[in-house]
């Protein structure tokens, strides 16, 4: 997601994450996702900006958004939106394989949760090709809501989903700390 995710399953994540060379602003948010995300965060600035780079491939650029006093320690209970611009082209079911495995790093996940979740991510998210952005925005305690290149991509309403997915990229156990730094900015404790 938003993987390795949203991820690569055919690389390792022993990736390191660099800020973009050129870097986005918060006009980076298609306009027509703007309406949306306004609504579920109408406070919400660009934290951070992250580039996923594995082997020396470029995998995507992530931004981070969140509202004022966001803290970075205590995402999982605070509302936000990662937008990830896919710099390779991904099949959605390698998206999905590859997000259930960085999910696991930081939680028990049981198989047949797993396939759920995998199933409800192939829903939502698409094959992608280079230049599809992808935003997903947490809603703590209700899950997670989708959008593919400025359309409704659709929701996944499980909360422990949503957390556990977003912190692929946020979770002190996430596989690419310095992409968490990144993002986060300046968000801490």
């Amino acid at each position: 997601m938003l993987a390795g995710v949203i991820a690569a399953s055919t690389f390792s994540f022993a990736a390191h994450a660099q800020t973009p060379a050129a870097a986005a602003t918060p006009s980076a948010v298609a306009a027509d996702t703007r309406a949306e995300f306004k609504a579920l965060l109408p406070q919400a600035q660009l934290l951070g900006q992250s580039r996923l780079t594995v082997w020396g491939f470029k995998i995507y650029d992530a931004q981070l958004w969140a509202a004022p006093g966001f803290n970075a320690d205590r995402y999982a209970s605070q509302p936000l939106a990662l937008e990830l611009a896919y710099l390779r082209a991904f099949d959605a079911v390698d998206i999905a394989e590859r997000s259930i495995k960085e999910m696991r790093r930081s939680a028990t996940v049981s198989d047949a949760q797993a396939r759920q979740w995998s199933l409800d991510m192939q829903r939502v998210f698409p094959d992608v090709k280079v230049g599809d952005r992808i935003m997903g925005v947490h809603r703590p305690g209700v899950g997670a809501s989708f959008w593919v290149n400025g359309k409704a991509g659709g929701d996944i309403l499980d909360a422990e989903f949503s957390k556990l997915f977003f912190g692929i990229w946020l979770s002190p156990k996430t596989s690419e700390p310095a992409m968490r730094t990144a993002l986060v900015g300046g968000a801490g404790s």
